[in-house]
């Protein structure tokens, strides 16, 4: 983890870890494929999480932490693309049968988790990134989803999980990874589409197209505006043909900040672990490692992640 100092640094201001929820679950089934507990409950999705989320917690050493899950896709989207997302593979059941065990680990270790109804993540972490900045809280982001490449700012960074270096992205990190600025990165995706969210493009056009033609005129507006400067006319007309789907796409790949995330940030702060309940679902869940690792740890309260509530 690069250009992160201390939290027992005066100057520097309070940080929130927002954490995609689903998307660090599903790494973590993948990761680990075969773990039981006693009873014979899977459980490889459930260790998977706890390791991830400890690593990363202990790497970005924040003040606040979140953990957000997905409440379904949102009907505006829908309403405007009903492909969106239609050729995702159903959850695993495994998988969907540890999730509320993860939650369970989150309650015991005083970690706020939070869901609603018809609302996705990348939405919900929109919104609290925004309150948290508005209110003199730095965010980091983890989640290996470029969409919140347009959330990045001065004060917000992303973590990719994915991402063996380690390092935070940030404003310089977006420039260089796709030619063009956080504010840019809305239009970028509404020119090459995204395959992964079944959201198609302009023909012909590709990241390094899209890059070409914003770095020249600043914005899909503009771009629109001035069409006749595009110098081949296979992409003139390709653009031109495609102007209902990037305007389309624009309201598609724009986070929606305003869901009704209803989580006061005091709420957020770093809390001591519930040293007897994570005790217990450790035991439940045959993790014997975990379980020694928090027995080792309980007490040491000169820990700074101790004292900051961060399970270890």
């Amino acid at each position: 983890m690069t250009n992160r100092p201390t939290t027992s640094e005066a100057a520097v201001p309070p940080t929130l870890l927002v954490i995609d929820g689903h998307a660090y679950a599903y790494r973590a089934f993948f990761a680990i494929r075969h773990l039981n507990s006693p009873s014979g409950q899977a459980t490889n999705a459930i260790y998977g999480f706890i390791r991830m989320f400890t690593k990363v917690v202990a790497q970005v050493r924040p003040t606040h932490v979140m953990v957000i899950w997905d409440g379904g896709l949102a009907s505006e989207r829908m309403a405007l693309l009903p492909d969106y997302k239609a050729q995702r593979a159903a959850m695993p059941d495994d998988l969907e049968q540890q999730l509320d065990q993860i939650v369970a680990y989150l309650e015991a270790a005083r970690v706020t988790s939070w869901m609603k109804d018809g609302c996705e993540a990348d939405d919900a972490i929109a919104e609290i990134t925004r309150r948290a900045t508005t209110d003199g809280i730095n965010v980091i982001i983890a989640s290996s989803d470029k969409d919140f490449m347009q959330l990045v700012s001065p004060t917000v960074f992303l973590f990719n999980p994915s991402d063996k270096t380690e390092t935070l992205c940030g404003v310089e990190q977006v420039e260089a990874k796709t030619g063009v600025k956080p504010a840019q990165i809305v239009d970028w995706l509404s020119l090459i589409g995204d395959n992964v969210d079944n959201i198609p493009g302009v023909p012909g056009v590709g990241p390094k197209t899209a890059t070409q033609l914003l770095q020249q005129f600043g914005s899909i507006e503009e771009l629109y505006r001035r069409l006749p400067e595009v110098n081949s006319e296979r992409l003139r007309a390709s653009l031109l043909a495609a102007v209902d789907v990037v305007q389309r796409n624009q309201k598609m790949v724009r986070l929606n900040d305003a869901v009704g995330c209803a989580v006061a940030l005091d709420d957020l702060e770093a809390r001591p672990v519930g040293y007897e309940d994570l005790r217990a679902l450790y035991a439940g869940w045959g993790f014997k490692t975990l379980t020694r690792e928090l027995d080792e740890a309980h007490g040491k309260t000169e820990d700074l992640f101790l004292e900051k509530g961060v399970p270890v």
